[in-house]
């Protein structure tokens, strides 16, 4: 029996539009390039964005001040976020954890465009 991931279908179609971006520009180049170009191939490909969503921050129930902004929010449930790094570290998957608290969503991926091929990295929000 075949294993389902959470939003396999949404998650198919965001890796996809990453690895057409990979296989047009090869690596080497700066994250808000990669941006751009996925700004593009989500268009093209139909997949629902936001791009720079700004992730509103709580305390106690009342908003703070500072926020985050995730490079896209995709299908009004998805974190992406993007990176041009040689390697992911741990801070990086707390970041995306940051995000996924702040939108109350359970889904993050992490993408590097930065080593020799894409890498990506699911990252669940179990502290609902």
């Amino acid at each position: 029996m075949k294993k389902e991931y959470l939003y396999e279908k949404e998650c198919r179609a965001i890796i996809g539009a990453c690895y057409e971006v990979q296989n047009n520009l090869g690596h080497g180049f700066l994250e808000a390039v990669y941006q751009e170009a996925l700004v593009h191939e989500f268009s093209q490909l139909n997949i629902q964005f936001e791009e720079e969503k700004r992730l509103n921050i709580f305390y106690k129930d009342i908003q703070l001040n500072k926020y985050y902004k995730a490079d896209f929010y995709c299908f009004g449930k998805i974190v992406v976020e993007l990176k041009a790094c040689e390697v992911l570290t741990d801070g990086h998957l707390a970041q995306v954890l940051n995000y996924l608290q702040a939108t109350k969503s359970q889904l993050g991926l992490l993408i590097n465009f930065g080593a020799s091929k894409v890498q990506v990295k699911r990252v669940i929000n179990t502290y609902q």
